[in-house]
């Protein structure tokens, strides 16, 4: 989610209406009159569409009945309070009632709910209401969750094998999920190096069978979950109507004028222009997210805003003679100039589909145009507040959506906060361009912050730098790319030229994203949106009077600049992490492995990734890696390995080692892409392997040429024996009872004796070999899993096991990110520093 939601661009647009009102005798405060009409249909909304429908109708006909009362004028003729705004909040919200209780019922009732309670295998014909798109890697205890296309759908016909096989005719929002098993379906077109599920197009009809379960969470539009079988077949029943075969043309259009590209700007500029996100890495949206740069992942309302502007120019000047744009230069009147501009608009929601910034952004646009149309004088602040009122009413679940809510409150403080402190800023001497753009991004910063603090419990410290950097590239990013768009269909050529073009804006906004996300104090975690948005008033009051002392202004900047960058020697005094002299450390990663064994200034040897890119990421830029001579995966399970690119990003990776059993053979193939996407070898470890880096000194113990095939992948893991700086390091991965006992058997047994310390294997699991336990002896045992693990690890056995030996058990579900310091293992200066 983005807390600047489309905002520059539209300060830009909305610039010459805010000074010609300025100027305008008529200027005067904000008309709020819709305002509560506005806001008392989308609470209604989004209360009332989760209830049963006689609630609703009841709430709906004492709102009316209020209303109709509170117009009429009472005896003697004077009012005490104004009846006609409270009348139109009471209408609004009988509206609001009807309208949520109907949609709200429409998902509640029919078949499909029914079946879905009972889990029931069905035979439907579908009609899909949106593009496909493919389900993120995600990590679920040692195994990737299998990835799946996932598609909105409108069910209209079904059979319910289990209950009589009756065909029922109906209307019921699904979701779809379609796993790699199922085959594409019979009849559908398919696109060069993509999915042909990815392929298809909205209001395509489809015939598929499955099984019905309830949709997960209370609230969602969906009647419920259709997870498609592979048999029978799933074919197309009916093509896609004629405008979504003409967008789907244009979107592939642009797809092909971008394939050659480089990668960031490939992925990120059919996102830009048309919301296609479906080459975007989660490497690229982490690095988006984490600066709160998202909204320039997907086409929001700042891309129409852009080509609107193109054509009429600066809205404050549209009907003065002096109006600019291509449309005056085209000899349009303001009429034709209108009904141009809505054409666009109507073509601008087909080809970027109905998303809720995109409807909010056309209807807004729609009585903006009217507006021009009738020669009235635009007014902003009503314009947002009749399509909140227009929005929820045609779909209530809009109500419930985060993104159009900060969609809403962007366009809200762009609109009455951003202008204030605009002229504010010049009053100070601050230039006018630069005054507009610091205005439009702080404000939109302050009012979203606190709601994306609920969505990710994260607040960035680089978002309002980071899309003052962008807006530069993005206007030119979006109309050279929506030039492509339209060269696509006629001439490839010059597409694929202006694609060229437009890559260097998109390059930029991508550089920035990862510049920003790489910084140690990029973001910092938030407990709640209600502090938040405390602490922000406390910053906005306290701003208007630290403005007036640039000293302490400059202060302030240079002490949020230190927070953000956290330069090595200032952190480490302050918070004492990394501790100097670090020869071993465990990363916070969750449940799964990540350690780093120093290796010199700037360099350590990683075992290890964990299941995701952005802890150990973090991890290792806390510690000042730099320089990685050697990655070792201990085996290919993904809560060891999922996190390599976080490893891989940023630094230079000498070469990878693995165990030779190359399962699970999804993630041991996508350890081989990412390796050979950045040309880094990958070798097999061997037991009686010795290596030397710096300090650092290691042998491979496990697995043995002679062992018997593992049982599985934990059993495979490669095991070592690490020195350091006189100390002996004991790291067994993931190995389990069998291949313990076989290493206490291996020639290198007799070395494994009173190590100073152990990485505890498969994260403390009950599954320890105890003859192991006591030949090792730690004095320190390290356990690595995640707080609340569904596993119990570590197990209250194995902890007990090691303290009974006389170890001292550190985990980082409790102790956090773990660091060793200390020389001469003999002498017992073995210290451990807490991340």
């Amino acid at each position: 989610m983005s807390t600047v939601c489309e905002g520059r661009d539209v300060a830009e647009a909305a610039s010459g209406e805010i000074a010609a009102e300025r100027k305008s005798p008529e200027a005067g405060p904000a008309d709020l009159r819709l305002v509560p009409p506005a806001l008392a249909a989308w609470a209604a909304s989004a209360l009332l569409i989760v209830v049963p429908l006689r609630w609703s109708l009841a709430v709906a006909g004492v709102c009316l009945v209020a209303g109709l009362l509170s117009v009429r004028r009472p005896p003697g003729g004077r009012s005490g309070w104004p009846r006609a705004p409270v009348a139109a909040v009471l209408l609004c919200t009988a509206a609001a009632a009807v309208s949520a209780g109907s949609h709200g019922q429409d998902v509640r009732r029919g078949p499909v709910p029914e079946a879905a309670r009972r889990f029931a295998t069905v035979s439907a014909e579908v009609e899909l209401t949106g593009d496909p798109w493919q389900s993120r890697p995600r990590v679920r205890g040692d195994h990737a969750a299998p990835v799946a296309v996932l598609a909105r759908a409108e069910v209209r016909e079904v059979t319910d094998e289990e209950g009589g096989g009756a065909e029922v005719r109906t209307r019921s929002p699904v979701l779809l999920i379609i796993d790699t098993k199922v085959p594409p379906p019979t009849g559908a077109v398919a696109e060069p190096g993509r999915s042909p599920w990815l392929a298809l197009l909205p209001s395509t009809r489809l015939r598929v069978a499955g099984r019905l379960a309830p949709a997960d969470a209370d609230g969602d539009r969906s009647a419920a979950v259709l997870r498609v079988r592979d048999w029978p077949v799933p074919r197309v029943v009916g093509g896609p109507s004629g405008p979504q075969r003409l967008a789907g043309g244009l979107r592939a259009g642009l797809r092909e004028a971008t394939e050659g590209l480089p990668s960031d700007a490939r992925a990120l500029l059919p996102g830009l222009v048309v919301g296609d996100t479906s080459r975007i890495t989660p490497e690229l949206d982490e690095a988006f997210k984490e600066t709160d740069l998202a909204h320039t992942l997907a086409v929001s309302g700042s891309n129409l805003t852009i080509l609107l502007a193109l054509l009429i120019g600066p809205p404050g000047l549209a009907q003065r003679a002096e109006r600019r744009g291509l449309a005056p230069r085209l000899g349009l009147s303001l009429r034709a100039t209108a009904l141009l501009a809505s054409v666009l608009t109507l073509g601008f929601v087909i080809v970027c589909r109905p998303d809720p910034s995109v409807l909010r952004a056309a209807a807004c646009g729609a009585v903006a145009l009217l507006a021009l149309a009738t020669g009235r004088r635009r007014s902003l602040v009503p314009a947002l507040a009749a399509t909140v009122l227009l929005l929820v009413l045609y779909d209530p679940w809009l109500a419930r959506s985060y993104g159009f809510l900060l969609s809403v409150l962007a366009t809200g403080a762009l609109l009455l906060l951003a202008p204030r402190w605009s002229e504010a800023l010049r009053r100070r001497r601050v230039p006018a361009r630069l005054a507009e753009a610091l205005a439009a991004a702080a404000a939109a910063q302050a009012v979203c912050a606190p709601v994306v603090a609920v969505l990710s419990a994260r607040v960035s410290l680089v978002a309002v730098p980071c899309n003052l950097l962008v807006e530069v590239a993005v206007a030119p990013a979006t109309v050279l790319g929506f030039a492509a768009l339209a060269a696509a269909p006629v001439a490839m050529p010059a597409a694929t030229v202006l694609a060229w073009c437009a890559s260097w804006p998109a390059r930029w906004i991508a550089g920035v994203a990862r510049t920003g996300a790489a910084l140690p104090g990029a973001g910092v975690d938030w407990p709640g949106a209600f502090l938040l948005a405390a602490l922000t008033v406390v910053v906005v009051l306290a701003g208007r009077r630290l403005v007036r002392h640039p000293w302490w202004c400059g202060a302030l900047g240079v002490v949020l600049l230190l927070a953000v960058v956290r330069p090595a020697p200032l952190t480490r005094v302050v918070t004492g992490w990394p501790p100097p002299g670090w020869r071993f450390a465990m990363c916070d990663v969750g449940q799964g492995d990540a350690t780093v064994l120093a290796a010199g200034p700037g360099a350590g040897v990683v075992v290890d990734a964990g299941p995701d890119p952005a802890p150990v990421d973090r991890c290792l830029r806390e510690l000042g890696i730099t320089r990685v001579p050697l990655v070792i995966l201990t085996h290919f399970h993904a809560d060891h390995v999922a996190g390599l690119a976080g490893v891989l990003r940023g630094r230079s990776v000498a070469a990878i080692e693995t165990t030779g059993f190359a399962e699970p053979a999804d993630q041991a193939a996508a350890v081989r892409r990412e390796a050979a996407a950045r040309h880094i070898p990958v070798t097999r470890a061997v037991a009686g392997e010795e290596r030397r880096v710096g300090p650092l000194a290691w042998r491979v113990l496990w697995p043995q040429a002679a062992a018997p095939d593992p049982d599985g992948p934990n059993d495979a893991s490669v095991a070592v024996l690490v020195r350091t700086g006189g100390l002996r390091l004991l790291l067994l991965g993931d190995l389990e009872p069998p291949a313990q006992r076989e290493l206490l058997l291996s020639p290198d047994a007799a070395d494994l004796a009173r190590v100073d310390v152990l990485k505890v294997a498969h994260h403390g699991s009950a599954y320890q070999d105890p003859d192991l336990i006591r030949l090792a002896s730690p004095r320190l045992a390290l356990v690595s899993c995640g707080v609340g693990n569904p596993y119990g690890h570590p197990a209250p056995s194995t902890v007990a096991a090691l303290r009974a030996g006389g170890a001292v058990v550190l985990r980082t579900d409790r102790d956090g990110a773990l660091a060793l310091t200390g020389g001469d293992g003999a002498d017992g200066r073995l210290q451990v520093a807490k991340g």
